[in-house]
């Protein structure tokens, strides 16, 4: 599963409030939230993002709370994988329980820059500098994990293996 877009980067300890501002927790539709994704940190963001692009952050990206908003309005924005040296532990797992692809790689949180063009495969953990031709090692995902990531998140997921499951009854 490979993912390529141009790069927004970002430095480190980018909180939740930062992605999504807490004024906007009230909403619920994936689609506003996107219109608001990191405006008080970057104003172009929300109208200048294309789909399939890619954040880069540094340590600790989704530090603060455990607003579930914060992945979804960057999903929702089209970003199709977001790369960091390193993530706060209930945003990673609240972008995984969304099928949002995040990957920790501290090299290349280091090396690449804004408006540069990356591509991301998470089978094989490599995140590539499409413009300078680096390469970066990170940890693959585990089969499951793919398995959830092309299911969309960890509720499509579970809805997928229960109609699968030998033995389930009709509705």
């Amino acid at each position: 599963m490979a993912l390529s877009g141009r790069v927004w980067k970002y430095g480190d300890n980018i909180d939740t409030d930062a992605i999504i501002p807490a004024r906007y927790l009230n909403v619920s539709d994936p689609k506003e939230l996107a219109c608001h994704c990191l405006e008080d940190l970057d104003p172009r963001f929300s109208s200048e993002v294309r789909p399939g692009d890619i954040i880069v952050a540094g340590a600790n990206m989704g530090c603060g709370s455990s607003r579930e908003h914060a992945p979804l309005a960057i999903k929702a924005a089209g970003v199709s994988c977001v790369v960091a040296a390193s993530f706060a532990r209930i945003f990673y797992r609240n972008a995984i329980n969304i099928g949002l692809p995040i990957v920790e790689c501290p090299a290349a949180a280091a090396a690449v820059a804004a408006g540069q063009a990356l591509e991301v495969d998470l089978v094989q953990g490599t995140v590539r500098n499409l413009d300078t031709g680096e390469t970066f090692q990170a940890i693959p995902y585990p089969p499951f994990m793919l398995e959830l990531m092309a299911a969309g998140g960890l509720i499509d997921y579970t809805r997928r293996k229960l109609a699968l499951a030998p033995g389930r009854p009709e509705p």
